[in-house]
């Protein structure tokens, strides 16, 4: 990924406040317009494609990928920008915004996720957290093995319809299903390197700056615990719920995402730790 692969960038000069919103596997920098409509001229705003999307090229297959390579076009944006970040991510998105949190606490303003995909939490909770990670695990598995043995629909169709409900994939229009099909190998990568990711939780609690977590009413288990988890293990952390919402709430519900987010960013960065 390169930081010339933009949905969109606003204008004003590098001093002004940057929001960076990263998108879900298999999306696009454009699952953010609502969020970029929202904020004025004074405001930068940047959503990449990342690895896998159509701005954001294929993997080099240069090594084993981490969230560390998707990450790198991210940091060098934010260690080229003089004035204050704002981060959003989304599912693995999020996962990605964590890592760079991680590694610039000291440069972000705000941080805020929806559902964020880090599923290596979940190893450090109990039974509930290891059964959920054998649900991301067999669909991670089920990718892999659609890789191996052709049966692409079927694997992409798992994928899509778990995020999504039952029948999601099969209701979609065949240039989208044929996009998400392409997808698919990097989708692979996706969810390896969030199993594997490295960041120990304890690297989060160190965070200063105002975290917003964010979660569907109809979360996924994992998602759901993730989201608790990180709810619990950052000080500075704002917790609430899109009430009818799913896993894909920014796209489903993306005026009320997008006004949430704008709260958080640019209004509550007093704010309380509200349930």
């Amino acid at each position: 990924m390169t930081a010339a692969s933009t949905f969109y960038v606003s204008h004003n000069a590098c001093h002004a406040p940057l929001v960076i919103a990263l998108h879900c596997s298999g999306g696009n920098g454009r699952q953010w317009r609502n969020l970029a409509e929202r904020l004025d001229d004074s405001y930068r705003f940047i959503a990449p494609d990342l690895i896998g999307a159509p701005g954001g090229g294929a993997w080099t297959g240069a090594g084993a990928f981490r969230l560390a390579d998707e990450a790198a076009g991210i940091v060098e944006m934010i260690d080229h920008h003089d004035g204050p970040v704002h981060l959003v991510g989304h599912s693995y998105g999020g996962g990605v915004a964590l890592h760079i949190a991680a590694m610039r606490p000291d440069r972000l303003a705000s941080l805020s996720l929806y559902e964020p995909s880090a599923f290596h939490l979940l190893r450090e909770l109990e039974f509930e957290g290891h059964e959920a990670l054998g649900e991301i695990l067999a669909i991670a598995g089920t990718i892999h093995d659609g890789l191996i043995d052709g049966s692409y629909l079927s694997a992409t169709a798992r994928f899509i319809d778990y995020w999504s409900g039952g029948g999601t994939f099969a209701a979609m229009k065949p240039e989208l299903q044929a996009a998400l099909v392409r997808f698919l190998p990097k989708a692979s990568l996706d969810f390896n390197a969030l199993i594997h990711e490295s960041t120990p939780a304890s690297e989060y609690a160190r965070f200063g700056f105002p975290v917003l977590i964010l979660r569907g009413e109809f979360a996924p288990v994992p998602t759901r615990l993730i989201a608790c988890e990180l709810f619990s293990r950052v000080p500075a952390a704002i917790g609430a719920i899109v009430h009818g919402a799913g896993h894909m709430g920014p796209l489903t519900h993306p005026d009320v995402v997008a006004d949430r987010l704008v709260r958080h960013m640019f209004h509550d960065i007093a704010g309380s730790r509200a349930a």
